[in-house]
Protein backbone atom coordinates (compact mmCIF):
# COMPACT_ATOMS: atom_id res chain seq x y z
CA UNK A 1 0.00 0.00 0.00
CA UNK A 2 1.78 3.51 -0.91
CA UNK A 3 -0.66 5.34 1.17
CA UNK A 4 1.16 8.54 0.60
CA UNK A 5 0.29 9.57 -2.81
CA UNK A 6 -3.46 10.44 -3.89
CA UNK A 7 -5.55 7.95 -5.51
CA UNK A 8 -8.60 8.24 -8.15
CA UNK A 9 -10.74 5.76 -9.86
CA UNK A 10 -10.87 6.20 -13.15
CA UNK A 11 -13.69 3.98 -14.90
CA UNK A 12 -13.30 2.58 -18.30
CA UNK A 13 -9.95 3.74 -17.64
CA UNK A 14 -7.84 1.32 -20.66
CA UNK A 15 -8.64 2.69 -23.67
CA UNK A 16 -9.53 5.93 -25.79
CA UNK A 17 -10.29 9.14 -23.98
CA UNK A 18 -10.42 7.10 -20.48
CA UNK A 19 -6.86 5.75 -21.19
CA UNK A 20 -5.51 10.00 -22.06
CA UNK A 21 -7.50 10.71 -18.54
CA UNK A 22 -4.90 7.87 -16.43
CA UNK A 23 -2.20 8.89 -18.55
CA UNK A 24 -2.61 12.73 -17.62
CA UNK A 25 -3.68 11.95 -14.20
CA UNK A 26 -0.47 9.82 -13.62
CA UNK A 27 1.56 12.23 -14.23
CA UNK A 28 -0.51 14.91 -12.30
CA UNK A 29 1.24 12.69 -9.74
CA UNK A 30 -1.52 10.35 -9.22
CA UNK A 31 -1.65 6.93 -8.43
CA UNK A 32 -4.59 5.36 -10.59
CA UNK A 33 -7.13 2.46 -10.09
CA UNK A 34 -7.97 1.70 -13.57
CA UNK A 35 -11.12 -0.15 -13.77
CA UNK A 36 -12.12 -1.85 -17.48
CA UNK A 37 -14.56 -4.92 -18.34
CA UNK A 38 -13.28 -5.99 -21.34
CA UNK A 39 -10.19 -4.24 -22.45
CA UNK A 40 -7.75 -6.45 -19.78
CA UNK A 41 -4.88 -6.24 -22.69
CA UNK A 42 -5.24 -2.61 -23.24
CA UNK A 43 -5.57 -2.11 -19.38
CA UNK A 44 -2.55 -4.59 -18.88
CA UNK A 45 -0.18 -2.69 -21.67
CA UNK A 46 -1.11 0.93 -19.76
CA UNK A 47 -0.51 -0.09 -16.37
CA UNK A 48 3.01 -1.92 -17.66
CA UNK A 49 3.72 1.55 -19.34
CA UNK A 50 2.78 4.27 -16.60
CA UNK A 51 4.27 1.24 -13.56
CA UNK A 52 7.87 1.86 -15.83
CA UNK A 53 7.49 5.87 -14.75
CA UNK A 54 6.31 5.51 -11.52
CA UNK A 55 6.50 1.71 -9.43
CA UNK A 56 3.41 0.68 -7.67
CA UNK A 57 1.51 3.57 -9.38
CA UNK A 58 -1.56 1.39 -10.99
CA UNK A 59 -4.05 -0.89 -9.94
CA UNK A 60 -5.76 -2.53 -12.02
CA UNK A 61 -9.62 -3.67 -11.42
CA UNK A 62 -12.00 -5.32 -13.56
CA UNK A 63 -15.97 -5.18 -13.46
CA UNK A 64 -19.24 -5.03 -15.63
CA UNK A 65 -20.93 -1.78 -14.07
CA UNK A 66 -24.38 -3.36 -15.02
CA UNK A 67 -23.71 -5.70 -12.09
CA UNK A 68 -25.06 -3.87 -8.90
CA UNK A 69 -22.08 -5.18 -6.75
CA UNK A 70 -19.66 -3.73 -8.92
CA UNK A 71 -19.78 -0.10 -7.81
CA UNK A 72 -19.22 -0.65 -3.91
CA UNK A 73 -16.66 -3.67 -4.85
CA UNK A 74 -14.26 -1.37 -6.75
CA UNK A 75 -13.96 1.37 -3.53
CA UNK A 76 -13.58 -1.51 -1.37
CA UNK A 77 -11.12 -2.84 -3.34
CA UNK A 78 -9.18 0.59 -3.73
CA UNK A 79 -9.43 1.01 -0.40
CA UNK A 80 -8.30 -2.40 0.77
CA UNK A 81 -5.41 -2.27 -1.57
CA UNK A 82 -4.40 1.51 -1.30
CA UNK A 83 -6.02 2.89 2.16
CA UNK A 84 -7.52 5.98 0.47
CA UNK A 85 -9.60 7.73 -1.96
CA UNK A 86 -8.84 11.56 -3.83
CA UNK A 87 -10.87 11.37 -6.49
CA UNK A 88 -13.71 9.48 -9.13
CA UNK A 89 -13.71 9.76 -13.07
CA UNK A 90 -16.93 8.34 -14.64
CA UNK A 91 -15.68 7.95 -17.62
CA UNK A 92 -17.26 4.52 -18.62
CA UNK A 93 -19.88 4.53 -21.19
CA UNK A 94 -21.64 2.65 -23.78
CA UNK A 95 -22.72 4.05 -26.82
CA UNK A 96 -24.71 2.57 -29.84
CA UNK A 97 -27.92 3.30 -31.88
CA UNK A 98 -31.15 2.68 -30.92
CA UNK A 99 -33.89 3.92 -33.30
CA UNK A 100 -37.59 4.76 -32.82
CA UNK A 101 -39.01 1.26 -33.15
CA UNK A 102 -36.04 -0.48 -33.01
CA UNK A 103 -35.38 -0.03 -29.60
CA UNK A 104 -35.40 -2.53 -26.60
CA UNK A 105 -35.84 -2.37 -22.54
CA UNK A 106 -32.08 -4.11 -22.75
CA UNK A 107 -30.76 -1.64 -24.70
CA UNK A 108 -32.17 0.87 -22.59
CA UNK A 109 -31.23 -0.43 -19.54
CA UNK A 110 -27.18 -1.25 -21.21
CA UNK A 111 -27.06 2.70 -22.15
CA UNK A 112 -28.37 3.96 -18.24
CA UNK A 113 -26.46 1.28 -16.58
CA UNK A 114 -22.66 2.69 -17.58
CA UNK A 115 -23.72 6.31 -18.19
CA UNK A 116 -26.16 7.37 -15.18
CA UNK A 117 -26.76 4.36 -12.74
CA UNK A 118 -23.35 3.60 -12.35
CA UNK A 119 -22.04 6.71 -11.63
CA UNK A 120 -24.73 7.45 -9.13
CA UNK A 121 -23.88 4.49 -6.90
CA UNK A 122 -19.78 4.84 -7.24
CA UNK A 123 -20.41 8.25 -6.21
CA UNK A 124 -22.72 6.66 -3.20
CA UNK A 125 -20.15 4.19 -2.17
CA UNK A 126 -16.93 6.34 -2.68
CA UNK A 127 -18.96 9.33 -0.98
CA UNK A 128 -17.06 8.43 2.60
CA UNK A 129 -13.57 8.34 1.18
CA UNK A 130 -13.83 11.62 -0.51
CA UNK A 131 -15.16 13.36 2.08
CA UNK A 132 -12.22 13.06 4.46
CA UNK A 133 -9.96 13.76 1.70
CA UNK A 134 -11.52 16.35 0.79
CA UNK A 135 -11.75 14.94 -2.72
CA UNK A 136 -13.51 15.59 -6.21
CA UNK A 137 -16.05 13.58 -8.83
CA UNK A 138 -15.86 14.12 -12.89
CA UNK A 139 -18.35 12.74 -14.54
CA UNK A 140 -18.07 12.45 -18.79
CA UNK A 141 -21.15 13.34 -19.77
CA UNK A 142 -21.65 14.47 -23.71
CA UNK A 143 -23.23 17.52 -25.41
CA UNK A 144 -26.03 15.08 -26.43
CA UNK A 145 -27.24 15.21 -22.45
CA UNK A 146 -28.60 18.56 -23.43
CA UNK A 147 -29.72 18.25 -27.30
CA UNK A 148 -30.66 15.05 -27.99
CA UNK A 149 -28.66 13.16 -30.59
CA UNK A 150 -30.72 11.36 -33.39
CA UNK A 151 -31.70 7.78 -32.89
CA UNK A 152 -30.09 7.72 -30.07
CA UNK A 153 -32.76 8.76 -27.49
CA UNK A 154 -32.15 6.61 -24.78
CA UNK A 155 -28.19 7.51 -24.71
CA UNK A 156 -28.80 11.33 -24.90
CA UNK A 157 -31.75 10.68 -21.75
CA UNK A 158 -28.65 8.99 -20.06
CA UNK A 159 -26.08 11.51 -20.58
CA UNK A 160 -29.08 14.27 -19.32
CA UNK A 161 -29.31 11.86 -16.24
CA UNK A 162 -25.85 12.20 -15.59
CA UNK A 163 -25.76 16.40 -15.89
CA UNK A 164 -28.23 16.65 -13.28
CA UNK A 165 -26.89 13.83 -11.10
CA UNK A 166 -23.82 16.10 -11.49
CA UNK A 167 -25.52 18.79 -9.80
CA UNK A 168 -27.50 16.99 -7.29
CA UNK A 169 -24.53 14.92 -5.97
CA UNK A 170 -22.93 18.74 -5.80
CA UNK A 171 -25.09 19.50 -3.29
CA UNK A 172 -25.48 16.62 -1.53
CA UNK A 173 -21.68 16.08 -1.20
CA UNK A 174 -20.72 19.67 -0.43
CA UNK A 175 -18.50 21.19 1.24
CA UNK A 176 -15.99 18.48 1.33
CA UNK A 177 -16.41 16.95 -1.87
CA UNK A 178 -16.81 19.09 -5.26
CA UNK A 179 -18.36 17.57 -8.16
CA UNK A 180 -18.33 18.80 -11.91
CA UNK A 181 -19.05 17.18 -15.40
CA UNK A 182 -17.09 17.84 -18.96
CA UNK A 183 -19.18 17.41 -21.85
CA UNK A 184 -17.39 16.42 -24.89
CA UNK A 185 -18.07 17.63 -28.73
CA UNK A 186 -16.70 15.36 -30.79
CA UNK A 187 -13.01 14.32 -30.46
CA UNK A 188 -13.04 10.64 -31.72
CA UNK A 189 -15.07 9.23 -33.97
CA UNK A 190 -17.24 6.05 -33.22
CA UNK A 191 -15.34 2.67 -33.23
CA UNK A 192 -18.40 1.55 -35.71
CA UNK A 193 -17.36 4.88 -38.30
CA UNK A 194 -19.05 7.75 -39.29
CA UNK A 195 -19.72 8.27 -42.77
CA UNK A 196 -17.63 11.16 -44.34
CA UNK A 197 -20.55 13.78 -45.02
CA UNK A 198 -21.99 13.26 -41.48
CA UNK A 199 -18.06 14.03 -40.19
CA UNK A 200 -17.65 16.83 -42.69
CA UNK A 201 -21.23 18.14 -41.67
CA UNK A 202 -20.73 17.93 -38.14
CA UNK A 203 -17.50 20.28 -38.57
CA UNK A 204 -18.88 22.75 -40.15
CA UNK A 205 -21.44 23.23 -37.44
CA UNK A 206 -18.23 23.48 -35.00
CA UNK A 207 -17.08 27.25 -34.74
CA UNK A 208 -13.24 25.51 -33.81
CA UNK A 209 -12.96 24.19 -37.20
CA UNK A 210 -11.65 20.54 -36.20
CA UNK A 211 -12.23 17.51 -33.32
CA UNK A 212 -11.23 17.63 -29.69
CA UNK A 213 -8.12 15.44 -28.71
CA UNK A 214 -8.53 13.14 -25.72
CA UNK A 215 -5.70 14.99 -24.01
CA UNK A 216 -7.68 18.34 -24.16
CA UNK A 217 -10.40 16.11 -22.14
CA UNK A 218 -7.74 14.45 -19.94
CA UNK A 219 -6.20 17.77 -19.37
CA UNK A 220 -9.81 19.33 -18.47
CA UNK A 221 -10.23 16.51 -15.86
CA UNK A 222 -7.17 17.16 -14.20
CA UNK A 223 -7.63 21.26 -14.29
CA UNK A 224 -11.57 19.86 -12.65
CA UNK A 225 -9.75 17.66 -9.74
CA UNK A 226 -6.71 19.89 -9.04
CA UNK A 227 -7.44 23.48 -9.65
CA UNK A 228 -10.92 24.35 -9.87
CA UNK A 229 -11.36 24.71 -6.39
CA UNK A 230 -14.11 26.97 -6.07
CA UNK A 231 -16.18 25.04 -8.92
CA UNK A 232 -18.87 22.41 -8.00
CA UNK A 233 -22.15 21.42 -10.31
CA UNK A 234 -21.29 23.00 -13.17
CA UNK A 235 -20.40 21.29 -16.81
CA UNK A 236 -17.95 22.08 -19.17
CA UNK A 237 -18.53 21.77 -22.18
CA UNK A 238 -15.71 21.15 -24.37
CA UNK A 239 -17.16 21.19 -27.55
CA UNK A 240 -14.83 23.29 -30.04
CA UNK A 241 -18.40 25.95 -29.48
CA UNK A 242 -20.54 23.48 -31.40
CA UNK A 243 -23.21 24.32 -28.86
CA UNK A 244 -23.01 28.10 -29.62
CA UNK A 245 -25.34 27.27 -32.44
CA UNK A 246 -27.78 25.22 -31.02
Amino acid sequence: MSGSRPVVLVTGGARRIGAAIVARLHAAGYDIALHHRDSAAAAQALAARLGELRADSILLLRGDLADDATAPRLVAEVLARRGRLDALVNNASAFFPTPLGAATPAMWDTLFASNARAPFFLAQAAAPALRAAGGAIVNLADVHGETPLRDHAPYSAAKAALLMLTRALALELAPEVRVNAIAPGAVLWPEQGKPPAEREALLARTPLGRLGTPEEIAEAVRWLIQDATYLTGQTLRLDGGRSLAG
